[in-house]
């Protein structure tokens, strides 16, 4: 329903070991994928390398050459250099693409409350939120293009966070602004 009401970001705060109506899913994120809708999906929240221990949906399955075009995964960083992958995030150099904050994300609660909440569910959101700011300042780009950038532009940390994702990255808006910008203006 969110790609044909014309939806061309969805956040996908949800995920689990198994696949349970596997074929339907799949088929949704296909047809998201054919339409050019960018699927953001949080990596799960059980520390594990999914790159072995898949988390579904995923935009690599076996029987596919390459990821999904229009499908990012995220995992979940903390402010802390010393420990920037959050503790019960997942990870994987093939399975999540980039990481986003999603540690101590101060938040609405249901009866008009705020507390600190964390998670993946919370960093897939941030990266979904990157994409909608720069699709409505840059409407001229693709979704595709926009993948591109925020992968491209995050903030690279060295050490063992290289290994977690496949950018060694956390999402950087700045850095994606600037990037929009220049690719732009090369458009014109």
């Amino acid at each position: 329903d969110a790609v044909d009401n014309g939806a061309k970001i969805i956040n996908m705060s949800f995920g689990k070991s198994y696949s349970p109506n596997k074929e339907v899913v799949d088929a949704a994120v296909k047809y998201a994928e054919s339409k050019g809708v960018l699927i953001i999906h949080a990596a799960g929240n059980d520390a594990k390398d999914i790159d072995i221990e898949p988390n579904y949906p995923t935009s690599l399955y076996s029987f596919q050459e390459a990821p999904l075009d229009h499908f990012l995964t995220i995992g979940a960083s903390t402010i802390k250099k010393d420990s920037l992958t959050a503790s019960f995030s997942n990870f994987g150099k093939k399975g999540v693409d980039i990481f986003a904050p999603g540690f101590e994300i101060y938040n609405s609660v249901p009866q008009s409350e705020y507390k600190n909440l964390q998670g993946t569910s919370m960093a897939a959101p941030m990266v979904a939120g990157v994409a909608a700011m720069l699709k409505s300042y840059f409407p001229s780009l693709s979704m595709s293009e926009i993948k591109s950038i925020i992968l491209s532009s995050g903030t690279t940390y060295k050490g063992n966070f290289l290994n977690l994702s496949a950018t060694g990255k956390v999402v950087n808006v700045y850095n994606a602004v600037k990037s929009c910008q220049k690719l732009e203006a090369t458009k014109n």
